[in-house]
């Protein structure tokens, strides 16, 4: 399916742009005109993916994240990527509570993630990046008695 529209960012995986990340995304999103709860759980899930990119991803350098997001008739795709270090394991990396970031990781990223978003895709490769598809459901409100 075509989106209806489009966006793309770019920004250095510096920790300061994570908000600035979070902020472009809601901002786009809010054509849709989601609740706020919704738009909350977007804005969470945006966050813990570039935190990703930013503390793993380019953990020991500094590097370009990638996100784009496409607006569909009832529905949000976001796309966060990096081209860091790359994961070898997706599956072990998504399990609550394992990081590579050591004591002050919680290791829920990816779970925070799933419960704020309706779909969460993973894939990565070592030394070549990781990419997470973030998919939330918007559902239309009515407004006095026509659809928003």
């Amino acid at each position: 399916m075509k989106p209806i529209n489009e966006m793309k960012l770019e920004f250095a995986s510096r920790s300061c742009n994570e908000g600035f990340a979070r902020s472009s995304v809601a901002s786009f999103v809010s054509q849709l005109d989601p609740t706020i709860s919704e738009l909350a759980d977007i804005k969470t899930a945006v966050s813990e993916a570039v935190t990703n990119c930013i503390v793993h991803g380019y953990s020991k350098t500094l590097g370009i994240i990638c996100i784009t997001s496409q607006i569909f008739e009832n529905r949000v795709a976001i796309k966060v990527r990096d081209r860091g270090c790359g994961m070898s394991n997706v599956d072990q990396a998504m399990e609550p509570l394992f990081t590579t970031g050591g004591e002050e990781r919680s290791g829920l990223g990816f779970a925070v993630m799933q419960s704020f978003m309706d779909s969460v895709k993973v894939t990565s490769k070592p030394d070549k990046g990781t990419t997470v598809i973030l998919e939330k459901n918007i559902i239309p409100r009515v407004s006095k008695g026509k659809p928003s």
